[in-house]
């Protein structure tokens, strides 16, 4: 064994492109209230983080919740509720944003290593796609099969201030489409409105 004082051989070795076990996995969900209650209450996940987002990409992308409930060992179960979209048909799905939602998302530990992933991905002649998303930036690619795989790198980690959102941002579309009387949300301008009361009803309880 030898050892060497050469500074420029002690620097950090440039990042590979492994995988750290899975980040999150993936599926739209039609039934927001059931969803929560069903993974939150019963099985007793978290629910730690919800993006609510106007629709991504194509123009007949509608708005959006995305919501993540701990699963333990630093991955998450995340689900897709689209406002005012009822359930199509599974033969309506086929290269749809529907199709891709149901998918797996495996851990990078660095931005450096997604990045290798982009490296590696191109030089086998696969097409990438590089996407923040508010706490997570994601590197998405096709297989074969048509499935959208999804690597991605958490930028920061959710903090106790995220789960207090998640949770005020999933009432807030409960409420709301109780108030509604079952009719679904068709816009998130709608759901800011919301969680906006809740915000500061929250406030004046704590003044």
């Amino acid at each position: 064994m030898t050892l060497t004082t050469d500074r420029a051989a002690q620097t950090a070795a440039p990042a590979t492109a492994t995988i750290a076990g899975v980040h999150h996995t993936a599926r739209p969900t039609w039934k927001l209230e059931e969803t929560v209650k069903f993974y939150g209450d019963v099985m007793g996940l978290p629910l730690i983080h919800a993006i609510s987002a106007h629709g991504w990409g194509p123009e007949d992308h509608p708005d959006f919740l995305h919501i993540f409930f701990d699963s333990g060992n630093g991955s998450t179960i995340a689900f897709f509720y689209y406002l005012g979209l009822d359930r199509p048909p599974p033969e309506a799905y086929a290269d749809t944003y529907l199709d891709r939602s149901t998918h797996t998302a495996w851990r990078a530990e660095s931005r450096d290593a997604l990045l290798a992933w982009k490296t590696k991905f191109e030089a086998a002649g696969v097409r990438t796609l590089l996407v923040r998303h508010e706490t997570l930036e994601s590197l998405y690619v096709t297989d074969p099969n048509g499935y959208m795989v999804e690597v991605t790198w958490q930028v920061r980690p959710l903090l106790p201030e995220d789960h207090a959102d998640a949770r005020m941002t999933v009432l807030a579309a409960i409420n709301a489409e109780a108030e509604r009387r079952g009719e679904r949300l068709r816009t998130i301008e709608q759901l800011w409105q919301h969680k906006g009361t809740l915000v500061r009803e929250h406030l004046e309880r704590e003044e």
